[in-house]
């Protein structure tokens, strides 16, 4: 585990809603999942900045895998599992989805083609930025893995950049709305 693997784990744990989301996911067990993005990235910028665990944080996002039914009212079955475990402080902002289906409305919702994923952390190979490319998932004996395939250091240095193997038009969008919540990030051409 590198530092900054340790510096992170030590901060999702310090976050006491993360580790609810991380804790209901491991106990529903659902098939390759992975709690991602501002709910395992954004913690971090509260705590380089000083502000509380949870602020800013607008939903947390839990993919999982699960390619014997790519329909609709399969995901929507798993969306209704979560949302009924989901203890109070979750209650409505756990946003799950299935990855293997994204491919199947990314396009037509983003405006930007989207291959098959085989797993569900290859999804974070795909994110807008590095910084966002980040997971977490809470194993049966209590460890944390994470998984961040371009690294930590832009979200511990809180710089955006593009993802460098995918274009990202509505890159400077996401960064003005993220500044509104934490001015201190600062953007990479």
């Amino acid at each position: 585990m590198s530092d900054l693997e340790g510096r992170l784990e030590a901060i999702l744990r310090a976050a006491p809603t993360v580790m609810e989301a991380l804790t209901l996911a491991r106990d529903l067990d659902l098939p390759d999942w992975l709690l991602f993005s501002g709910a395992v990235y954004q913690p971090v910028w509260n705590a380089l900045t000083g502000r509380p665990p949870d602020h800013g944080i607008k939903d947390y996002d839990l993919g999982y895998f699960d390619d014997r039914d790519l329909s609709w009212e399969a995901e929507d079955e798993v969306i209704r599992q979560v949302a009924r475990a989901s203890p109070p402080a979750l209650a409505g902002m756990v946003e799950v989805r299935n990855q293997a289906r994204v491919h199947l409305w990314f396009e037509d919702h983003f405006g930007e083609p989207y291959g098959p994923l085989r797993r569900s952390a290859e999804a974070l190979e795909r994110f807008a930025s590095p910084a966002f490319a980040v997971g977490a998932r809470l194993e049966a004996e209590g460890e944390i893995t994470i998984l961040a395939p371009f690294g930590l250091e832009e979200v511990f240095a809180m710089r955006i950049g593009p993802n460098p193997t995918r274009p990202a038009p509505a890159l400077a969008k996401i960064v003005a709305a993220l500044r509104a919540r934490w001015p201190e990030i600062t953007m990479e051409e």
